[in-house]
């Protein structure tokens, strides 16, 4: 039996992955956000006030990776953390102007990139491309 690394599903699935991480990671070099950064924010445009722990759960990270990105966005000042109001040992996301201001320029950077790499696809295929790709994830849990 023969096994082609760049044949592999994982291999290209890893490669593209990089690929598009190193792409945003330049687009968004002049804002100072990495893609792991990104993925926070992300979220917190979407829902803020959430524990450290809802977070890392969203974005596949773990609270060790997650807490050293949150402290990064905090030097930043684009968030802050507040005490949970039920749970003191706990604390919150939140963002502050800075970091909501930042949505209305990475979301465009991001989205442009998406639609380059898609070129030459038809919707209905990018579509089912990520319905397949989320059945693969689900297969494996």
């Amino acid at each position: 039996m023969e096994f082609k690394l760049d044949d592999s599903l994982g291999f290209i699935l890893n490669k593209t992955n990089t690929k598009l991480k190193n792409k945003l990671l330049q687009r968004f070099n002049e804002y100072n956000v990495t893609p792991e950064q990104w993925s926070v924010l992300n979220c917190l445009w979407a829902q803020e006030g959430i524990s450290p722990k809802e977070l890392a759960d969203i974005i596949f990270k773990d609270k060790p990776n997650t807490n050293r990105i949150l402290e990064k966005l905090q030097m930043k000042e684009l968030i802050v953390r507040k005490p949970h109001p039920v749970d003191k040992r706990a604390y919150q996301i939140f963002l502050t102007n800075s970091g909501w201001a930042l949505k209305g320029e990475l979301v465009p950077k991001a989205m442009q990139l998406l639609e380059e790499a898609t070129i030459g696809i038809e919707k209905h295929k990018v579509v089912e491309m990520k319905k397949l790709l989320n059945h693969i994830y689900d297969n494996l849990k």
